[in-house]
């Protein structure tokens, strides 16, 4: 059976993102280099077509409220009303997430996923059914994915829902869905003088008496005692800057590589720490593309280097 929402699941090896094709937008300035202590951005791809040709292509349009469009040129089923768009997690498809497709045009398909429906937490495979035929997986083809840059939610959310298109390493159409309420979005990081300086934005929550950024282990996540702990420059204000002197975290004397920290923001005293993370824009995966400055230990060899993680989550990781 089929259902109109699933909960969150875990990542299948079929959806990690192909080496990230990064759009214009994350790059920076045409013009000049990034300014010292920013991050650096992988140069973009090209779109390509499938090894497959007869694998359908799918153009992806987002809105500016964070809703997806999908165009298919199909010719078999323009003008059948049984051809759906299926968004799943698991393979065989089982509980998808279907959309049906209408004819738009000539030769062409259409399937809407509004942002008011709820998605997931994961990764999410596209597939296409047409009546009894077997589903079958189906491909990137154009993205029009401006409107999610430096996106912002409207108000009077209550719960935020992000969700950006990418191709897997197999070449398929995925989504990289989030839900999250409230939200710390980290829009501006600098790494300047041994320290990192974070810049964003509260949603769903307002900075307290308090507010403060933690820096905790990440064997031990949300439960874990805070390693470091440093006040919001602001208070009363749904904007936020922190600055996170990147040598006070206790490094471990033992020679461990690839540990590190997660970096979460409590509102104020007494409220549960939020996950700071940079997901309102086009880009999927970007520890993959995004590379801030280390800064070295000062009695160790080794560095210390703001990062994301898988999910798009600020993290600050070891390296010896």
């Amino acid at each position: 059976m089929q259902h109109s929402f699933r909960p969150p699941g875990d990542s299948r090896a079929d959806s990690s993102p192909a080496r990230a094709v990064v759009p214009a937008s994350a790059s920076g300035p045409a013009d000049g280099a990034p300014p010292a202590g920013a991050a650096s951005v992988a140069p973009g791809a090209g779109r390509r077509r499938p090894a497959d040709r007869a694998t359908p292509l799918a153009d992806c349009t987002a809105d500016t409220a964070g809703g997806l469009t999908f165009d298919i040129a199909l010719p078999e089923a323009a003008e059948r009303w049984d051809a759906a768009l299926l968004l799943h997690e698991d393979d065989p498809v089982e509980d998808a997430v279907r959309l049906p497709l209408v004819p738009s045009g000539p030769r062409l398909l259409r399937a809407v996923l509004p942002s008011t429906v709820p998605l997931g937490e994961g990764r999410w495979k596209v597939s296409l059914a047409v009546g009894e035929e077997p589903p079958r997986r189906v491909a990137p083809g154009r993205s029009d994915l401006r409107s999610l840059v430096a996106r912002v939610p409207r108000t009077g959310r209550t719960w935020l829902g992000v969700r950006i298109p990418y191709r897997t390493r197999q070449g398929n159409l995925s989504l990289r869905a989030w839900q999250r309420w409230p939200h710390a979005e980290a829009n501006e990081l600098r790494v300047v003088e041994n320290a990192l300086t974070v810049r964003g934005r509260l949603y769903g929550a307002t900075a307290g008496p308090g507010a403060a950024l933690l820096a905790r282990t990440d064997a031990d996540g949300a439960s874990a005692t805070a390693a470091a702990e440093v006040p919001l420059a602001s208070v009363g204000s749904e904007e936020f800057t922190a600055l996170l002197p990147l040598r006070s975290l206790p490094v471990p004397e033992d020679d461990t590589e690839g540990g590190g920290w997660s970096l979460w923001l409590r509102p104020a005293d007494g409220e549960e720490p939020v996950r700071i993370a940079r997901i309102l824009d086009d880009i999927p995966d970007k520890r993959r593309v995004i590379r801030y400055p280390a800064v070295p230990l000062a009695d160790a060899p080794g560095a210390l280097r703001p990062c994301y993680t898988a999910d798009n989550d600020l993290a600050v990781r070891l390296e010896r």
